[in-house]
């Protein structure tokens, strides 16, 4: 059996660490199972994809009103799927193309733009495997393919409810699973820490989220230590160390899930970007969130999203933060509300991810191929 899982671009996204984390899912549970993971757009073009993702990444931080507006209007809402036919004539071939050249069992799609042009393919009557859309965020935006997608893994029942009223897909073919993290974390077998409180901030693997003016705040606490996850940015890392504030630590990108999960368990609360795996990690760990900003776009609506459920904490970083962060650890009432709310969020998941897969690939062994090479394809103008 052959899994191709796709995501998008060569940024270390949640994109890929879910896709890496199934595969180790799958690897470790299925003997004759054979995972790969392809960066379409470094597939299809990798001069363009160099060229996009340092386009991206200077956009966001030069620019990044105008990146909302754009994402605001063009991606969010979600509304139904457009027909990007500039999209359609540089890349579908490509994906034809390379779904032949692999010959998967199952098509994993963990970003949208790769779901879309499988949608697309469909739409143009090309025979694909089965195909998994997996929702690295707390809505869907309207880049993903949808109808003719065969399987939705979803975060939670709201995104599941949307999803039936609003497209009349299958209930079967859609299951919440949550967002996928690996299997190493678990929840935290007891909130009774010691003081000082050990609070984790974090800016993803880039050190992003404007941590730099968020750690030069921090209070000289002895309440308090903090530990700051720099990832790959060594201009953070050395910033935060030129500080040489006792209760405040940088670290390096941390490669092992294991030392993540160590460090999970060690801490009280978390400050971070809302990124969706990174939320649902600690949602699992049953670790407080608190966020002071969001990269533009999708990081955005998470925050939103999960603002009005109460999971995560708005920081306001032109006030104290220790204020801020006592107030919390304070109200023994509002931590237990905030636990309640945290364990109604995991108790929605109807099975693991991995799990959900493999019952798909056992359907995917019972039944033959029936997709093959076809000719080129003639694009639509309308």
């Amino acid at each position: 059996m052959k899994v191709l899982f796709l995501p998008f671009l060569k940024i270390p996204t949640g994109h890929h660490t879910v896709a890496d984390a199934l595969i180790r899912s799958l690897e470790q549970r299925i003997d004759n199972v054979a995972c790969s993971k392809i960066d379409f757009f470094s597939y299809a073009d990798k001069l363009l994809e160099k060229a996009f993702r340092i386009t991206y990444l200077t956009w966001m931080d030069h620019s990044p009103q105008t990146f909302v507006w754009l994402y605001r209007n063009y991606v969010y809402p979600t509304k139904s799927t457009r027909h990007f036919n500039w999209y359609e004539t540089k890349f579908l071939d490509k994906m034809k193309t390379l779904i032949h050249q692999e010959q998967p069992d199952l098509l994993v799609c963990t970003q949208a733009f790769p779901s879309f042009l499988i949608n697309r393919l469909r739409f143009y009557g090309i025979a694909t495997p089965p195909v998994v859309n997996i929702y690295t965020d707390f809505f869907v935006n309207k880049l993903w393919g949808i109808e003719g997608i065969d399987y939705h893994f979803v975060p939670d029942q709201t995104m599941k409810t949307q999803l039936l009223a609003k497209y009349n897909i299958n209930p079967n073919r859609i299951t919440v699973t949550g967002i996928p993290i690996d299997e190493c974390f678990h929840p935290r077998k007891t909130d009774n820490h010691p003081l000082p409180y050990h609070i984790l901030i974090s800016g993803g693997s880039g050190g992003l989220g404007d941590i730099e003016n968020l750690v030069s705040g921090l209070p000289e606490d002895q309440n308090y230590y903090f530990s700051i996850l720099c990832g790959n940015n060594k201009k953070l890392y050395k910033g935060v160390l030129s500080l040489k504030q006792n209760n405040v630590k940088p670290l390096a990108y941390i490669c092992s899930r294991e030392t993540m999960n160590s460090l999970y368990n060690e801490t009280h609360a978390i400050i971070t970007k809302p990124g969706g795996v990174t939320l649902s990690e600690a949602l699992c760990k049953r670790l407080p969130i608190f966020s002071h900003s969001a990269l533009p776009g999708q990081e955005e609506v998470n925050m939103e999203y999960l603002f009005e459920r109460k999971l995560i904490y708005p920081l306001d970083v032109s006030i104290s933060v220790a204020d801020q962060l006592n107030a919390f650890f304070q109200d023994k009432e509002e931590q237990a509300l905030w636990r309640q709310r945290a364990d109604a969020y995991i108790s929605q998941i109807e099975c693991p991810a991995w799990q959900k897969m493999m019952d798909i690939l056992l359907k995917c062994s019972l039944s033959p191929r029936k997709y093959k090479q076809t000719p080129a394809i003639t694009l639509s103008t309308s």
